[in-house]
């Protein structure tokens, strides 16, 4: 494991951060990506995601090394396959598509990759993940020959993140896909929270109304990608809003430190 700390342990333990996902095979202009690393460290941002559907081995390789050499912001990889390895990155979310059932997301990947991460310097997060409906079709729901959950079956949803968690699971990933006109509903996110499984939720986010709604409802991380292909600057106002969000946690840990001495 490359630091003292754990990825899973950070995710599981805080609320309210940030990801950005970054796709290798939009990201090859090495003078963008570098902008947009400089802005991720401006705004404080808490985790670089590194993946895609359709990313060669060599991309993918080539991007997570010169991230890694660029900023310490802890690099996880979100595989789309089961080339998508690097020993530059600090951790991997294991994925299993349980929203689907086409094998090769399912196990078939893992089998492919198990030995070659076996002899990797990796921490391996095994992560349930659900595809829900998000308003048009992804990139993901393409390449899995795969159906999202329909946007307001909450018990297909909480039936599924069970199972997850009765498999072993560490943490649910719940995502609307690249390109999503609507992100994961509030009601879904706040009844995966009840399970007391850390939950990571992406696809949608375009504001920062977005973003708080999801933080509001219980997810640990909320995961930006498509928006920031159109607009870099909104990590300026995610600079604003992680601003206010630590003015608060200050706050609280000095008002609960007030009350030690009453």
């Amino acid at each position: 494991m490359k630091n003292s700390i754990s990825i899973f342990q950070t995710i599981s333990t805080q609320q309210k951060q940030i990801a950005v996902l970054i796709d290798p095979e939009k990201s090859q202009d090495e003078s963008m990506l570098n902008e947009l690393i400089q802005k991720c460290e401006f705004a404080g941002i808490d985790f670089i995601f590194i993946g895609g559907s359709t990313v060669t081995r060599q991309q993918f390789e080539k991007t997570a090394s010169y991230i890694k050499s660029t900023t310490k912001i802890p690099l996880v990889i979100f595989p789309g396959s089961s080339q998508q390895l690097s020993n530059d990155a600090d951790a991997l979310l294991y994925l299993s598509l349980l929203s689907g059932r086409n094998p090769d997301f399912l196990i078939g990947h893992h089998i492919q990759s198990a030995l070659e991460l076996n002899e990797m310097n990796l921490e391996i997060i095994p992560t349930g993940y659900l595809l829900i409906d998000g308003g048009t079709q992804s990139s993901v729901a393409y390449v899995s020959q795969t159906t999202p959950i329909p946007r307001h079956n909450l018990t297909a949803v909480k039936q599924i993140a069970l199972a997850a968690k009765f498999q072993g699971k560490q943490l649910i990933y719940m995502d609307a896909g690249s390109g999503a006109l609507h992100c994961v509903p509030n009601e879904m996110i706040q009844m995966v929270k009840k399970l007391n499984l850390p939950l990571i939720v992406g696809g949608g986010i375009r504001s920062i109304e977005h973003l708080k709604e999801i933080h509001d409802a219980g997810a640990n991380i909320a995961v930006i990608g498509n928006k920031l292909e159109s607009d870099i600057e909104f990590l300026l106002e995610l600079h604003s809003y992680k601003k206010k969000l630590v003015s608060k946690i200050e706050q609280i840990q000095y008002d609960h430190g007030q009350k030690k001495y009453f």
